[in-house]
């Protein structure tokens, strides 16, 4: 029994000289995984927040664009942009606040929210119909080779007749009717949307043999 007890403070002691030496490292690491816990439902937190704020700004500039109050857009995306731009609000704000400025004629303002939802939206669908867009303002600027140079390279899925599209309308717009033609056609091998290749064909036409 003696060498039971004998035992067990040889263990005792062991496990107080290990603490001595190991203690203020397993507080530490202990304080750091609930400083952490803590940390990360704090920030879940605030994105959660900033992302009802951000919706609700969202829908007021909604409003406004259907109301065709240019004000109004212009007040909300600017907000959305200011204060919530890691939001996935900002990009949808900034297409439709430069919709609003293209429509209003003001193309240098439509132009930079589009570029900004090119260099920063996360999704590369969003990221696509902003670069179409881009495109449509450029040429409505007389910048054709700026607009080619937006729809340039691999789309995302389900985009590339779109694109083929768009490049022929910028080629035709620069009196370069064979190039314009080719990607009329790249365009329709492309689809399957009726409506869309009625349009093609119809430009296709237009261009004549």
């Amino acid at each position: 029994m003696a060498a039971y007890d004998l035992e067990e403070q040889e263990q005792l002691a062991e496990l107080k000289a290990w603490w001595k030496q190991n203690g203020s490292l397993v507080l530490g690491t202990i304080a750091l995984v609930l400083l952490s816990y803590s940390a990360w439902n704090g920030w879940r937190w605030y994105q959660r927040s900033q992302a009802l704020e951000a919706a609700a700004l969202y829908e007021n500039l909604q409003t406004a664009a259907r109301m065709s109050d240019g004000k109004a857009v212009r007040d909300a995306a600017g907000s959305i942009l200011e204060k919530y731009a890691g939001t996935a609000y900002a990009p949808l704000a900034a297409l439709v606040s430069a919709k609003a400025n293209h429509q209003a004629g003001d193309l240098k303002t439509a132009r930079a929210q589009l570029q900004w939802v090119v260099d920063n939206a996360r999704l590369e669908e969003t990221r696509a119909i902003a670069r179409l867009r881009l495109a449509a303002v450029l040429m409505d600027d007389s910048a054709n080779d700026e607009a080619l140079r937006a729809v340039e390279g691999k789309p995302a899925e389900g985009f590339d007749a779109l694109f083929a599209s768009v490049r022929g309308d910028i080629l035709s717009a620069q009196g370069k009717r064979v190039d314009a033609r080719t990607a009329y056609k790249a365009a329709l091998d492309k689809t399957t949307d009726s409506a869309l290749r009625e349009t093609l064909r119809l430009k296709l036409d237009a261009l004549g043999e």
